[in-house]
């Protein structure tokens, strides 16, 4: 019984951080005095779930980072570079979801802006 609610709870959890929408550049100008009560508790919902969701999956930074290389860089880097990229990576996520989780209620930086881009590891990185 106790690992079925475990995983209900990771389930809604991933269904709730896939449904979360990006912030949008116009975010960054605003603040809390300008803002409805419903866009800043629903900025503060958006990190905190960010935050939940790069603390329990920064670990697939390990993989994306190691896939990655292989294909831009090629084998050789892909088996020696990527690992160490993907745990560099794995740190950086899984921290900044540890800050975002416990600075949520706070709308910095930005309007309650990502720490870094992209926002969750499952997104695609901008050149």
């Amino acid at each position: 019984m106790r690992r079925i609610r475990s995983l209900t709870a990771a389930g809604l959890l991933l269904a709730v951080s896939l449904c979360a929408q990006p912030s949008r550049a116009t975010d960054q100008f605003k603040t809390v005095e300008t803002s409805t009560p419903q866009e800043v508790v629903g900025g503060m919902s958006v990190k905190m779930v960010r935050g939940v969701s790069n603390v329990t999956l920064g670990w697939w930074e390990l993989p994306k980072q190691v896939y990655q290389t292989f294909h831009e860089d090629g084998v050789g880097m892909g088996l020696t570079v990527g690992p160490l990229k993907g745990i560099g990576m794995t740190l950086v996520r899984t921290l900044s979801g540890v800050g975002e989780v416990l600075t949520f209620p706070f709308p910095f930086p930005g309007f309650y802006a990502p720490y870094f881009e992209p926002e969750y590891v499952w997104q695609k990185e901008r050149k």
